[in-house]
């Protein structure tokens, strides 16, 4: 009689690495958050952020057109230099350009500063300064009185329609500075032909005044469309924030579960061994007092005794395995020792260990297996502990007088199939997910004398699930449980395609040397072998 346990293998861990929470990632991703929802809060008329990158824009569309304003201001002074008075038009081309770059020198002013809120009220006052100024200059040459006689009507409202077109599209992001710009030129005009009180200036004044409204409107809806962009664009990043916040807990949550699990395996791999190692002479010892093997005791009881101490640690070694079993699937290290094995086979051995154990309740098991089923490539001890724990379930919850049914035969796929069926009390619809979970129990569980620790059903599962398999649990309270696994038809042997390998062709050397080749040939024609299955 053998009377040791086998000695439990340490398993070896790597040393914990120190797991750092991105707590820093944490803190960037909520301040960019913060950012992006203070531009989307609005003030005033428009959102002190937005109104930041409105100015930005405004300069740089002021400063990339320099050259054209400067070219469009030199040809006006040209022309008008020719027509006019050339003195006054230098003098009027020299300011302009002056005020001109002024604007441009404090545009390159503004973007080459750091932006910050205190400041956008001062730029803001100083770019619709300086186009007022700007619309001023171009007031003195339209108006000039000289220019009179000399310079027709049309051609004044030619000018003016260009330099308010010119002037909106510049400053469309801040269309309080285009109004500034272009409302001196227009009001000038507009002036100027009704002083002259004819009904053909009086239709050049309205429709001077009418541009001006249509130019303005323009400037608006060029400044809402920019608006909407700018809206567009914060609210996209305040999206890729707050995504960027919740990767960043959802890393440091996944940190800690790896930190965790990693601690759990450690603890599950020591416990084992420390539980392990008394075990030995816990079960050695209390077999060998169950047999009496040095004597017989001298109290009739403590031979129970020791038969007690020897079951209770069987299964304290058996809840061990257990979780030591689903700790190792967890962590994806339970490796299956796949070899050719028959299902019907180890379903029948599983059947012959637990007979006694179900004839004892008085429990009958019924055998249905389709005959001649080939077989399937699996791990036989993991097939085999799903046998056992499905029909040790069902065992345990079918009552006395019950039935139990094992089938076994083929899928409709090509597959083979395992259905383990009882007549107990069943499980409840909204439980079934709770006892396919580690350590889940149903209230009949809880109820019962034999209660476990929940692991059966969720490695039988897992294991299946490692085989490719399907694992399937129907049940209906006070009627029964039916568990159904399957394995694919890919695991069957039957399916897969025979080796075929080539004879090798006879070389000279097979030959004898005493033999001629044609004797040799005849004599292989003549031969049994050669003609079997021929009809020669």
């Amino acid at each position: 009689m053998n009377t040791t346990v086998e000695q439990p293998e340490v398993v070896q861990l790597p040393a914990e690495e120190p797991v750092v929470p991105p707590a820093r990632n944490r803190r960037v991703a909520a301040q960019r958050v913060r950012e992006a929802r203070d531009r989307l809060t609005s003030t005033s008329g428009t959102r002190p952020a937005f109104d930041r990158e409105l100015l930005r824009q405004y300069a740089q569309t002021r400063q990339s057109a320099s050259y054209v304003v400067m070219l469009l201001v030199f040809a006006t002074g040209v022309l008008f230099g020719v027509t006019v008075q050339p003195v006054f038009a230098a003098a009027w081309t020299f300011g302009t350009l002056l005020v001109h770059g002024i604007i441009v020198h404090t545009c390159t002013k503004y973007l080459n500063e750091p932006a910050f809120a205190g400041s956008t009220r001062k730029w803001r006052v100083r770019f619709v300064l300086l186009d007022l100024i700007y619309g001023l200059c171009w007031t003195t040459i339209l108006i000039h009185p000289a220019g009179y006689d000399l310079v027709s009507s049309n051609f004044m409202m030619f000018m003016m329609l260009l330099i308010v077109a010119v002037s909106s599209m510049l400053a469309s992001s801040l269309p309080i500075a285009a109004f500034a710009a272009t409302a001196p030129v227009t009001a000038a005009i507009a002036v100027n032909f009704i002083m002259r009180g004819t009904f053909d200036a009086y239709i050049l004044a309205l429709l001077a005044i009418a541009a001006e409204g249509y130019f303005a409107l323009l400037a608006h809806r060029l400044h809402s469309t920019t608006l909407a962009t700018l809206e567009a664009r914060a609210e996209k990043d305040a999206l890729i924030g707050e995504l960027e916040q919740s990767k960043a807990i959802s890393d440091e949550a996944r940190h800690r579960a790896e930190s965790a699990n990693v601690a759990k395996s450690r603890f599950l791999a020591q416990m084992s061994h420390e539980l392990r190692t008394p075990l030995n002479a816990i079960l050695g010892f209390s077999e060998v007092m169950k047999s009496e093997i040095f004597g017989a005791h001298a109290v009739a009881a403590y031979k129970d005794y020791s038969a007690d101490i020897h079951n209770s640690g069987v299964h304290l070694l058996n809840l061990i395995n257990e979780i030591l079993d689903l700790s190792r699937i967890e962590a994806g290290r339970y490796e299956l020792n796949e070899e050719a094995i028959s299902l019907v086979h180890i379903v029948a051995d599983c059947h012959h260990l637990l007979k006694l154990r179900a004839s004892s309740r008085g429990i009958t098991i019924h055998e249905i297996f389709e005959q001649g089923m080939p077989r399937v490539w699996g791990d036989e001890r993991a097939i085999r502990q799903v046998v056992l724990n499905l029909l040790s379930n069902a065992i345990k919850f079918t009552p006395q007088g019950g039935e139990i049914w094992l089938k076994a035969g083929w899928t409709a796929s090509g597959g083979q199939y395992l259905s383990v069926k009882d007549t107990g009390s069943g499980i409840a619809e909204d439980e079934i997910p709770i006892v396919l979970a580690s350590f889940g129990q149903g209230s009949n569980s809880i109820k019962s004398a034999e209660q476990g620790a929940g692991l059966g059903l969720p490695i039988a599962k897992s294991l299946i699930d490692m085989h490719s398999g399907t694992f399937s649990l129907k049940s209906k309270l006070r009627i029964g449980t039916e568990v159904i696994i399957t394995l694919p038809p890919e695991r069957v042997m039957s399916a897969l395609a025979p080796m075929v390998e080539e004879a090798p062709a006879l070389q000279p050397e097979d030959y004898t040397d005493t033999e001629p080749v044609a004797a040799t040939a005849r004599r292989l024609r003549r031969s049994p072998i050669m003609n079997a299955g021929t009809g020669l």
